[in-house]
């Protein structure tokens, strides 16, 4: 079964109201219909998303109705991301994997993490040693990775919890942290003081069938 498309819409200063006729559009316009582009064929290219170009001043009362009146006005789902301005495309990219990841369950094994973090480490460490493969994703060089984890994160957790590295998933099913995840493959775990009071030292990871 296919995932839907998420709709994006961009209204551009062009068309048609009364007597004014507007037939090429503004540079922001042109500029943010080329962002938009451009993410779909990198950050979002294996989203499907269906992509609406509307002539603003021939159609300004529809966006109007969503809060949007000033063009380039670009849209995710009918909620207005930007307007006014040259698209920003980490605005576009988080919104679109937000609407993506609502629509599409987790499969296979996943971490999000970053290089800097023992708790990821020691994460990537117990799959590692489990013989289970898994796919990283690193939120700090790559924000379509950070954007998902939060999407995905967030609805389990709650809008108010911090969310923090690593985020792990197995067979698309969510686990939480590296100390979920050692409980889930029967790591046998004792703290570490030197690491802190929170940082744990794995002395034995074996997996149950």
């Amino acid at each position: 079964m296919s995932t839907a498309a998420v709709r994006i819409t961009l209204y551009r200063w062009a068309g048609a109201f009364g007597p004014l006729k507007i037939k090429v559009p503004c540079g922001e316009c042109a500029l943010t219909r080329d962002v938009i582009e451009d993410c779909l064929a990198s950050e979002l290219a294996d989203i499907p998303v269906e992509l609406q170009v509307r002539d603003w001043l021939s159609l300004w009362w529809r966006p109007l109705l969503k809060g949007g009146w000033h063009a380039p006005i670009v849209m995710v789902e009918g909620r207005v991301i930007s307007q006014g301005n040259a698209l920003n495309r980490g605005v576009l990219t988080e919104a679109v994997i937000a609407h993506h990841a609502g629509r599409s369950p987790v499969s296979g094994n996943h971490l999000f993490g970053k290089a800097s973090c023992p708790h990821c480490q020691r994460a990537k460490g117990y799959l590692t040693r489990a013989g289970i493969d898994f796919r990283y994703h690193d939120v700090v060089k790559d924000s379509r990775a950070l954007y998902e984890m939060l999407a995905r994160v967030k609805p389990l957790v709650g809008p108010s919890t911090p969310i923090t590295v690593p985020q792990i998933w197995l067979d698309g099913h969510y686990i939480g942290g590296a100390d979920q995840l050692g409980e889930r493959l029967h790591s046998s775990v004792e703290p570490n003081p030197e690491r802190g009071q929170s940082s744990l030292a794995v002395h034995d990871l074996t997996r149950h069938h």
